[in-house]
């Protein structure tokens, strides 16, 4: 791992992540497409994920249903005419998909897909590529308008009568109740709960965090500070772009990447779940209350500091398990079957909270405990919540694995 700041080492990077768009296919293109409407939708990371998972499932199961290349999902069930552009049907799946999920971006939506249009030769191919397209989104659409995620935040909070709550909205309070793609339900894989707190484990994880996460750390290193504000990113667009190293690599082919893409973002949108499922489980404090209230933990390991500010933000959802860690976990796991034992890729992304920097990894297990560890030097997440995460986003990985790329 290595963190770009000069001007050679980031015109190195701009090389090594400019290579794979000059050989990406239109499933790659769409990928970053979809991820730049996202942000300017301005949808919630949870919804952001849903919405990538969505278009690009569409895209596999129109693709599929022309090549027959994988085995049928069962997800959708489509008849799809033989000579069918496969071109058209990636390009009609992924518009019809985001006008019902990006309303907003409906004119730039539109311009893409006439662009994608255009290059395809009117006739049959076209024609029928178009309508295998629809019928995928719109049977995927279907699918998700039954999931549980337009439900409402009826989340109530914890307290006593007289007591002061923050009045801030939690965050997707019933995302773990949601249908989701692959795991039988949000709580198939739930973790135990987490450390008591008269444990070692506990103080361990306290003071740790206490130490290296607070806001004006003595112990933070300039490198672990970099790293920290790098990770406060929590939109997609941060992920992605490793996905998209590897659909670059020489000798893939537009179907292949449909279905990593799909498989991809199903992981993500499953691991969401997942993690929303514990959180809401478990309810467990972040530090910043749990390191205000050390007196109140009946652990004499730990020592209250009522002034104590973590390094970022606190997001307003329970802190056990830790999101980004199941993200990144479950991502890095398909990747490596994808790769199988092919080249490993000079994987790289860059991040909205750190301007100008490009951060880069030569293998998936440095990428994922790179991102546990931004956490703690973030200070929002203890130790054993981000190794619970990523263990949890391992198992939802291996499961979409198993379904996705047999």
């Amino acid at each position: 791992m290595r963190i770009a700041l000069s001007c050679l080492s980031l015109s190195l990077a701009a090389l090594l992540l400019a290579a794979p768009v000059a050989r990406a296919d239109q499933i790659t293109d769409a990928n970053a497409r979809i991820n730049d409407l996202i942000i300017a939708e301005k949808l919630p990371p949870p919804r952001a994920n849903r919405a990538l998972a969505i278009a690009h499932v569409a895209a596999y199961e129109a693709g599929n249903a022309i090549t027959h290349r994988y085995p049928a999902s069962g997800r959708t069930r489509l008849n799809a005419q033989r000579g069918a552009s496969l071109d058209m049907a990636f390009a009609a799946a992924i518009h019809a998909s985001l006008l019902e999920l990006l309303p907003g971006q409906k004119a730039q939506i539109d311009a893409d897909f006439d662009a994608a249009r255009a290059k395809i030769a009117d006739g049959a191919a076209r024609t029928n590529g178009m309508a295998v397209g629809e019928e995928a989104a719109r049977q995927i659409l279907a699918r998700s308008r039954e999931d549980g995620a337009m439900q409402s935040d009826a989340y109530v909070p914890f307290t006593q009568p007289g007591r002061y709550v923050p009045t801030t909205t939690v965050a997707v309070p019933y995302w773990g109740q949601r249908k989701p793609w692959v795991l039988t339900s949000g709580d198939e894989f739930r973790p135990g709960p987490p450390p008591a707190l008269d444990s070692a484990i506990w103080a361990r994880d306290y003071n740790e965090i206490r130490a290296i996460g607070a806001k004006d750390s003595r112990t933070r290193t300039a490198e672990q500070t970099a790293i920290a504000r790098f990770w406060e990113a929590t939109q997609p667009t941060i992920y992605y772009p490793l996905a998209r190293a590897v659909a670059a690599q020489p000798g893939r082919d537009p179907m292949r990447n449909a279905r990593l893409f799909a498989t991809v973002g199903m992981a993500i949108d499953d691991a969401l779940i997942a993690v929303f499922d514990a959180k809401y489980a478990y309810n467990f404090w972040r530090p910043v209350t749990a390191i205000r209230n050390g007196d109140a933990d009946g652990n004499e390991a730990t020592t209250v500091e009522a002034g104590w500010t973590p390094f970022i933000e606190t997001p307003m959802h329970p802190e056990y398990p830790c999101a980004h860690c199941i993200v990144s976990s479950a991502l890095a796991t398909v990747l490596a079957a994808d790769i199988g034992r092919g080249p490993m890729p000079v994987i790289a992304t860059t991040s909205p909270t750190a301007p100008g920097v490009t951060r880069t990894w030569t293998s998936l297990p440095e990428f994922v405990q790179e991102v546990s560890n931004a956490r703690i030097y973030d200070g929002v997440h203890f130790r054993n919540s981000t190794e619970v995460g990523t263990a949890l986003g391992r198992k939802v990985g291996e499961k979409v694995v198993r379904v996705m790329l047999r």
